[in-house]
């Protein structure tokens, strides 16, 4: 497995995990009512699951499964990339949402994300080729 997919993949993982826990907290605070303010992660654990844990987690196997019909995978700088600029885009999101500074952050999460999701397809796009060619 390529080091790009084991990255993309532990850090999928590691939202996975914090996304899991958001989940955890305000659900057992739904039932006890300890600290209303925990509803304010709502926002993050959807951007933590979704983009964290689904997109980074696809992103990653599909750098690492899309066929290659070279010998290696090209030049891979790009995907070092857009592993960055996605999880900037997500740190951005939540920053915006949750901690509520500014709206500019959300949206320089999300051309961010927007940014390293056309860099992948760039990317990976010469890899797929159509069969009986």
């Amino acid at each position: 497995m390529p080091r790009q997919s084991v990255w993309f993949i532990r850090l999928a993982l590691s939202y996975l995990f914090l996304g899991f826990t958001f989940g955890a907290l305000m659900l057992s605070n739904k039932g006890l009512a300890y600290a209303p303010w925990l509803w304010r992660l709502l926002p993050a654990h959807i951007e933590i699951l979704l983009v964290g844990w689904t997109a980074q987690l696809a992103m990653g196997v599909i750098f690492w499964i899309a066929p290659r019909f070279q010998s290696s995978r090209g030049d891979v700088r790009p995907i070092w990339g857009a592993l960055l600029l996605l999880n900037a885009g997500i740190w951005a999101v939540i920053a915006g949402v949750v901690v509520d500074l500014q709206g500019w952050n959300v949206v320089i999460g999300r051309l961010a994300q927007m940014a390293a999701m056309a860099i992948f397809a760039w990317h990976t796009w010469p890899r797929i080729k159509p069969t009986g060619k």
